[in-house]
């Protein structure tokens, strides 16, 4: 079953909303003055920061604890879009009330956003990896690592690596345990791509 249950594609979505952030960047930073720096609005950025929380959701109970905290902090940055119209303002008025490193300041939870894109990017880079590799190997490897194991299905290693490298460093040892104890429950590759309405049926 889908995410919403419909035909939507929401890694389609969230690539159009990216995308459509880059064209901005790169717009606004051939035309802006270079002491200003490029003015990104924190509405649309938050608006596509949004559709990438249901891929903590399919991840299920490892990534349970991601998921919250990132929604959390996403919904914070759509409210500051209400008063703050770019990130650069946000940062530049929390810098100067020097509550940057508060905990719930605008500007840390907008560090703990970037931190749970990339672990979504580096988990697709890893699977984006693995398909490659396993498209790389003879026919007869193929056929003994399918029956062998499904590695070219599992998303723990991918998984894990994304978490090591975005999140881990981060937190404190209990939350890597219980990240690490989760990590047996992931969903399939395949099982994640149907979740996403991805899986070409």
């Amino acid at each position: 079953m889908a995410i919403n249950g419909d035909d939507e594609k929401p890694l389609q979505k969230i690539s159009e909303a990216f995308i459509e952030l880059a064209n901005t960047v790169k717009n606004n930073s051939q035309t802006s003055d270079q002491e200003v720096g490029v003015q990104l609005e924190t509405a649309p950025f938050s608006h596509a920061c949004s559709l990438v929380s249901p891929l903590f959701g399919c991840l299920g109970i490892a990534f349970k604890f991601a998921e919250m905290d990132y929604v959390a902090k996403v919904h914070d940055l759509g409210e500051a879009a209400k008063s703050l119209g770019t990130l650069q303002i946000m940062i530049d008025q929390e810098v100067e009330a020097n509550c940057v490193r508060k905990a719930g300041s605008h500007t840390r939870n907008l560090l703990r956003v970037k931190r749970g894109l990339d672990m979504v990017r580096v988990l697709f880079e890893q699977i984006i990896a693995t398909e490659f590799w396993l498209m790389s190997l003879d026919t007869g490897l193929k056929e003994h690592i399918a029956a062998s194991k499904p590695y070219g299905n599992s998303l723990k290693n991918a998984a894990s690596t994304a978490y090591a490298q975005a999140l881990a460093p981060y937190h404190g040892w209990a939350i890597r345990k219980a990240v690490a104890a989760g990590m047996y429950a992931l969903p399939t590759k395949a099982q994640l791509l149907k979740r996403l309405n991805e899986d070409g049926e």
